[in-house]
């Protein structure tokens, strides 16, 4: 049976993260993060989001567009795990699938719109800049809500924050925006969970402002926040 699909994006993401990295793992986890949903040409009318203010949140459907890796496999290995024990793909939210397709349930701030193109605001995204989105449908509490629901080895594998050290006040040279945003993201710890050198340097970009630091198991210490060279900001 011939099921091929093509998908065509309706809109995209648009927010201060570029690649990846330190981009949230799962939608709620830095609900302070807020994104812009701009609709593609074909898609800017405002008749499409009539009704939606109604809805505190929604479910963005959306293309891993920034995955290199071509070919899917069976297991992979999720961070909760600690990044080494192996798992079936399916009884995770890995990225690296047979098709490339999210899923996350997002809080609806607001609609409108921009010389009659429409646009959302949406809060707690765990996407990048630039992810196109492929359908928008409001979330249901009634429905889509299961309190007694299980959730398998991540129920005995509770999210742990990370303490924020910045020895040098640098957050300070930030707006109190950026920097509880900036906070929020790397309290999650985005290194890669087979990576545990507390000597390593890491960086990440968030808008203008790139970001050096380095981690150990209970905090993130603040290095550096530099504006990145200027013809290489948006």
């Amino acid at each position: 049976m011939d099921m091929d699909l093509t998908l065509t994006p309706i809109a995209h993401i648009e927010n201060a993260l570029p690649s990846k990295f330190g981009t949230p793992r799962q939608s709620g986890l830095v609900p302070e993060l807020v994104s812009r949903v701009v609709f593609e040409p074909g898609f800017r009318d405002a008749n499409g989001i009539r009704g939606l203010e109604g809805f505190s949140h929604i479910w963005l459907i959306w293309g891993f567009h920034l995955n290199r890796k071509a070919e899917w496999n069976p297991t992979v290995r999720p961070p909760r795990l600690g990044g080494n024990e192996r798992i079936g793909v399916f009884a995770t939210r890995s990225p690296f699938r047979p098709n490339p397709v999210g899923l996350s349930c997002v809080v609806l701030e607001r609609t409108g719109t921009d010389s009659g193109i429409p646009y959302l605001i949406v809060s707690g995204t765990d996407l990048a800049d630039g992810t196109p989105i492929y359908d928008i449908k409001p979330y249901l509490p009634f429905t889509d809500s299961r309190p007694d629901a299980k959730a398998g080895y991540v129920d005995s594998r509770p999210r742990k924050l990370l303490e924020i050290r910045d020895p040098d006040g640098l957050f300070f040279n930030l707006s109190e925006e950026d920097r509880i945003v900036l906070q929020g993201l790397l309290a999650q710890d985005p290194r890669p969970a087979y990576q545990t050198d507390p000597e390593t340097m890491y960086g990440m970009r968030y808008g203008k402002w790139d970001i050096r630091f380095r981690a150990d198991e209970k905090a993130v210490i603040i290095l550096s926040i530099e504006p990145e060279d200027a013809e290489r900001v948006k």
